[in-house]
């Protein structure tokens, strides 16, 4: 599902947040550290405020198999055919970890405004549906 900003949406889950949190402002109390825990019940309602797309760094095939394509596509049909026969069944080989990369080349996060005033930021976009 693709999230926008604006947009209404729900938790799909039941979500534990724990770890150390970090007080804003001048507060005296923000040189201590502070140790918690938050539930949020599933169906908790919120706005999208951001979406964001990060790209997946390519693994070393994925490099590879670009690479390897490359040279392929470029100077394949001046190759001598055992040279380029080799070429061809390397690309082939990597073309499995290419074909994955592409499918999944990005990951999406959201940040979304809850109802109850918390906020949810730099969360994948799988723990909402829309409303």
């Amino acid at each position: 599902m693709a999230l926008e900003d604006g947009q209404r949406v729900k938790l799909a889950a039941d979500l534990r947040l724990t770890g150390s949190l970090t007080l804003t402002g001048d507060s005296p109390a923000a040189e201590h550290a502070v140790a918690g825990s938050l539930s949020l019940a599933a169906g908790t309602e919120g706005t999208v405020e951001r979406v964001a797309e990060h790209p997946r760094e390519p693994s070393q095939e994925v490099r590879e198999y670009e690479r390897l394509k490359s040279l392929l596509d470029d100077f394949g049909p001046q190759m001598p055919p055992g040279s380029r026969r080799q070429l061809e069944e390397q690309v082939g080989s990597l073309e499995a970890e290419w074909i994955a990369h592409q499918e999944h080349a990005n990951r999406v996060t959201v940040r979304v405004r809850l109802d109850n005033g918390f906020v949810l930021d730099d969360v994948h976009e799988d723990l909402f549906t829309s409303r």
